[in-house]
This record gives structure tokens, sequence and C-alpha cells, in this order.
């Protein structure tokens, strides 16, 4: 996030898109439903799904799936005509400018509704209440990334809160929010295959050479591959053994028949959890590692700060912390490659190596201090919100963004558009909150949401067993009638292996980012004979 969650509740208008934020982020919600009901912000709500803070909403915009470029560029086309635009930013702290400006201009009101669905009034109002902010927050998640141009709608935001001035100050910005607690900490840390930590390239021989000085070892300028990239490579006999870390990729990877068979086809593979998932289960050798409660050390969250983690509980059986493991699997591979006592060994080399988090120190986080990175020095109290006065790059990169339609579009056979996301009750793959009796006293089956007419149309009633179908497997679970999801539309909660929804999405991927679209497949239903 360029901001702070509690900056949220300061803004004067809030757009929250691609997230359910009451759902999957519900602290965090907290703070918006404030904005909104005790400092009179005004709510501005995207999404397909008719979701529950759309009853906080000054305005709603219904697009249909995978059409998130076209209505931010008619934002920008509308704030544009209207002379809202922020004239002296986009002169003093931006670049691709005049590219951006030529690119809306065909995203009219009435050319976004053709293509979105959002009718062209609705457009105009939510582009009025957002141009005319003083401080603007958006608020986006994985129903903005999870695309084949995931890349292309988050350069997208960051283009409208550029021409308005909506960052590099506070209750502003671009935030989108994490999906998992140390989401991240992993990416600040280096757990993406192209950089180390601190986001410093692989490809960069500077960066090379320093981390050989502090690792002892020689390392690679190639860019490693992504987890799709990585399940091809095992079926096509190009990765040989898997290392599998904290993850449940059998239920939460998209066309997860095909990621059961790259698991398969590998030579060996080592898993390293706190459960045996259903990807464990498939491991030649398994690692049990200690749960968040039975360690310390650091969780960085969504907002850039790094939270203190400490031992509540005793470990259980032959249970190690993960960064242990880690370290006792390299010693024995390399003697003495890796020389940690305990996490502040780790988080003093992390002050080393990453201008970040150079002032986080293992004394600054015992006493109780918790810092948002970019801290430099160890007497620099943190950064609030990014981008005050430049961006790290110098300018601000408008980037002028076309339309790319969905991988997949409904068609004949398969009619229907299915979505993922996550329920309230259960999460990720549920491999901690399934093995909760309360939790499970709330939802405990899978199951799809459709609307009404919908469901009429097929002759079905409320929890009725129906087959769902894409072109890669097919799952069988109990329907819901539901306001949430638009004519044509179903929604599937991931988090039941027995009905995994990701054995129907699709694997196609955003070429940047290398995400799979798990927001946009195409799928058949009817009433299960079962």
């Amino acid at each position: 996030m360029t901001n702070s969650i509690a900056e949220l509740e300061n803004a004067d208008v809030i757009l929250i898109t691609g997230s359910n934020t009451t759902e999957t982020h519900p602290v965090t919600s907290t703070y918006i439903k404030r904005a909104v009901l005790e400092n009179d912000a005004k709510l501005i709500v995207v999404d397909p799904r008719k979701i529950d803070l759309v009853k906080y909403a000054a305005v709603w915009l219904r697009p249909k799936n995978g059409t998130d470029v076209v209505w931010l560029n008619g934002l920008m086309n509308i704030i544009l005509n209207s002379n809202l635009q922020d004239s002296i930013f986009i002169e003093e702290r931006t670049e691709g400018f005049a590219e951006l400006e030529k690119t809306v201009k065909k995203y009219t009101p009435e050319f976004v509704e053709k293509i979105s669905g959002i009718p062209s009034a609705t457009l105009e109002k939510a582009a009025g209440i957002y141009g005319n902010a003083e401080r603007a927050s958006i608020v986006y998640a994985m129903g903005i990334t999870q695309h084949i141009n995931g890349t292309d709608n988050v350069k997208s935001i960051a283009n409208l809160a550029m021409i308005t001035g909506n960052i590099g100050r506070e209750s502003t910005g671009v935030n989108p929010l994490r999906g998992q607690n140390n989401v991240q900490g992993a990416c600040d840390m280096g757990a993406l295959p192209n950089v180390y930590p601190g986001y410093q390239k692989v490809t960069d021989k500077k960066a090379q050479e320093k981390f050989e000085e502090a690792w002892n070892t020689e390392l690679s300028t190639d860019n490693g591959l992504t987890i799709v990239e990585m399940m091809n490579a095992m079926c096509d006999k190009n990765i040989k053994a898997l290392y599998i870390m904290g993850e449940n990729p059998l239920v939460s990877d998209a066309n997860s028949n095909h990621v059961k068979h790259a698991i398969e086809s590998a030579e060996f593979v080592i898993c390293q959890d706190i459960f045996l998932t259903e990807t464990a289960e498939l491991a030649d050798v398994i690692f049990p590692s200690a749960s968040f409660a039975e360690k310390e050390g650091t969780f960085t969250n969504s907002e850039r700060r790094v939270l203190k983690v400490n031992k509540l509980v005793d470990r259980i059986g032959e249970s190690k912390p993960d960064w242990e493991i880690i370290s006792l699997l390299a010693n024995n591979m390399y003697k003495d490659s890796m020389n940690y006592f305990s996490w502040k060994d780790i988080l003093m080399e992390i002050n080393y190596v990453t201008p970040q988090y150079k002032g986080i120190t293992p004394g600054r986080v015992e006493n109780g201090e918790k810092l948002q990175w970019p801290c430099p020095a160890a007497d620099h109290k943190g950064t609030k919100y990014l981008h005050k006065g430049k961006f790290a790059r110098g300018l601000g990169l408008l980037s002028a963004i076309e339309h790319t339609p969905p991988a997949e579009p409904p068609c004949e056979e398969y009619p229907f558009v299915l979505s993922t996301g996550r329920s309230l009750y259960h999460y990720h793959t549920g491999s901690m909150t399934r093995r909760s009796t309360s939790l499970n006293c709330y939802l405990n089956e899978a199951y799809c949401e459709l609307t009404e007419e919908d469901m009429k149309n097929l002759k079905l009633s409320d929890n009725d067993k129906v087959k769902v179908k894409s072109r890669r497997g097919e799952i069988t679970l109990a329907v819901r009638k539901s306001e949430l999801p638009a004519p044509g539309n179903i929604f599937i909660p991931f988090h039941f292996a027995e009905a995994a929804a990701n054995k129907l999405t699709i694997d196609k991927l955003d070429p940047i980012a290398k995400i799979p679209e798990y927001k946009v497949c195409a799928v058949s239903i009817e009433k299960s004979k079962l």
C-alpha cells in the first residue's frame, strides 16, 4: 500500500474495486465503514458482485468481468473532459500524459457502457465524485490483478490516481490489500523469481555481486519461473524436484488437474507445512513446520508495517520454525552455509542487504516500534505514506492502456462466467480454518451462487446439487440463490478441496506479472444426477 490503513478513515472519497473487503479483509473494512458513517466520506464500489459494501456506497458500478481497463479509462475520459484533473501535478510529477490523453478519448461513457455494461450516467456520477475529491484513496485486491491483463488494470488505477494528484499525500494513494498475513514480507524478502530482497533485480550485476558477497556463493543473473511456469516445466521434465513451503497448490492454483499431474511428474517433492494438506499427501518428504503461535520473528503487513510475532505455545512433536528447517537442510548440503541462530540474526542480515529495512533493527522491533518501510536508518521513524514530493523513478509514468478481453469468454457450450473468491468464514484452501469446529458451524460445505433468474431457467432450487464444468474439469456442489452475482455469472469460493473451484479455472497468464486469470472463465451448469 502506498498509504496506511488508518488513513482511509480520513479520505473524502474511497474507490474500492476487486475487493470484497468486509469478507476478505474485515479489519480494514472497519476503517472504510467508519469513514462513510462517521466522517461523511463518499464510497465508490466497482464490482460485478453486489458485495456487502454496496449498501454503504454513494455509487456502485457493476462492470462485466474482465472490463476494468474500460471503465477506468472511462472515468479518466470524463475527468479530463470536465477539467477535473490536477494539471500542476501532471506537469511537474508525471510523464506520458499526451499519449494517455489520446488513448482515453475514445472511452466515452457511451463506449464504456457498450463494453462494460455500466450505465453512462452512473459512470459520470462516479467520475464527478472521484474527480472533485480533495483526498481520494483507491483500494483494490485480487479481483483486479487475477486477469490476463492484471498488470494493465493496476497501471490504469495508477493513471487515475496520478492525473487527479491523489498520490503522495495522506489519505490518498493506490492501496492493494495483500491476500495473506505476510505476502508483503515475503515479496520484500525476494520470494519472487526476478528479484533479491528489497526488489533488487537478479539481472542487475551490482545486485548480484552484493548478494554473492553477503551469502558467500555464486548466483545466477537469470530470472526464475513463476508457479504456473514451474508446473508446465515439471510436465515437460525440465524441473525434476519441487520444494513447497506453506502452500497448497493442489487446491489454490488454477487448472488444478494440471497441477496434480505436474506434481506427480516430478521425481522428488518436499512439502513443508503445519498440516498434512492435499498437496502434502503427494510429497515424498514432509517437513513439519511450526505455526505462527509456536515461533518468533516478524511479519510485514499490507501497509508495509513490520510486526513482531511472539511465541505463545510450545512446538508440537518434531516441528521447527521454517527458517530453522531451511538452515538445517542447507547446512547438510553445504556445510556452514547458513549460520543463523535466531530470528534476530536473520533480521540483522536483512538490515544489511535490504535498504528499505536498514533501520528496522531487532532492538527497535523488540522495543515495540511498529515501523513501516522504507526505514533507511536506525533513527528514522518509518514512512507513513509513499511518494511524497517525488516518485522513486523520478517522474510518475502514465501508461496508455487499451482494453484486452478475457482469454475465455462464454459461449454456447459454456454460457456462464465463473469467478472465484473467498468467504468470511474460511481462509484460502481451508487447511487451518476447516479444522475449526466453530467456523464449520457457519459454513462447512462447498457451494456456488446463482441469480434467481438463472436458477429458474435451469430449473434449480436452493441446495440442489449441480455439476459445474469447464474445458479443464468439473465439480459437483450445492447451489444457492443469491442477489450477489450478475445474471449469467456464477461465484464459487475456492476453500473446498472436495469441490475445488480451481479444477475449473484457466491458467492463462498475464504476460508481465504471470498471474492466472482466476476471475473469468467459461463454464456450464446442470443439475446433478447424483
